[in-house]
């Protein structure tokens, strides 16, 4: 039987959040990740011509590389990243038009939310998974099980200020999966011709993925 993209995401465990300056840029990101194992990325509408790239990406990579869009505060732009190739659709807050647009179209929705109310508002607003951002600035991993206590059934996702020296308390303290954003997809590193620097890190994020879920 074939994986659903709500096992890949879980079974990959991260969400690299992708904000890149240029096309150019965005292509050596996926690439070292790539290599370094990771197969999913975000790619946010922050990034020039998003939605082309997103296009690009999925012609260029087919299913070896899960989709996804990013920053989506619309229905427009949720059905625009669908048709370009996204699987899953992401957003800062919470919209339920986004919501819906992305349900209706068979995907996988993730907006943001960050309070009890907002997180169970998106659940009951049909949302797969619920992005808890920005979770460090909250308090980081206490913060995301704090939820859960009263919200057991939750898919929570922390995002914002998530790293290699704090993944593995987050997901001891629930997370389905981890959004990352520059301590993995640094920008910076491409720039200086170094790719292998996020290569290393997509590694290293993974070998601490596995050794928190089998209880290292």
């Amino acid at each position: 039987m074939a994986e659903t993209i709500q096992e890949r995401i879980e079974r990959v465990g991260l969400i690299p959040v992708l904000r890149a300056k240029s096309v150019a840029q965005a292509h050596a990101v996926v690439k070292a990740m790539l290599a370094g194992g990771v197969t999913v990325v975000e790619v946010t509408m922050t990034v020039p011509n998003a939605v082309s790239l997103l296009a690009e990406l999925k012609r260029e990579y087919g299913g070896d590389v899960l989709l996804g869009s990013g920053t989506v505060t619309t229905a427009d732009e949720a059905k625009a990243t669908i048709d370009a190739g996204a699987e899953f659709v992401v957003s800062p807050s919470l919209h339920a038009d986004v919501i819906a647009a992305t349900k209706a179209a068979g995907k996988i929705s993730i907006p943001g939310s960050l309070t009890p109310t907002e997180v169970i508002t998106a659940y009951r607003a049909g949302a797969d998974y619920v992005k808890i951002f920005p979770c460090s600035a909250m308090g980081g991993a206490p913060y995301l099980k704090a939820l859960l206590a009263p919200f057991p059934f939750l898919k929570l996702i922390p995002t914002g200020g998530v790293t290699i020296a704090s993944a593995a308390d987050f997901l001891k303290a629930g997370a389905r999966a981890l959004g990352v954003g520059s301590d993995l997809v640094n920008l910076t590193a491409v720039d200086e011709g170094k790719p292998e620097v996020i290569t290393e890190a997509a590694r290293k994020y993974l070998e601490v993925l596995r050794q928190a879920r089998s209880g290292a």
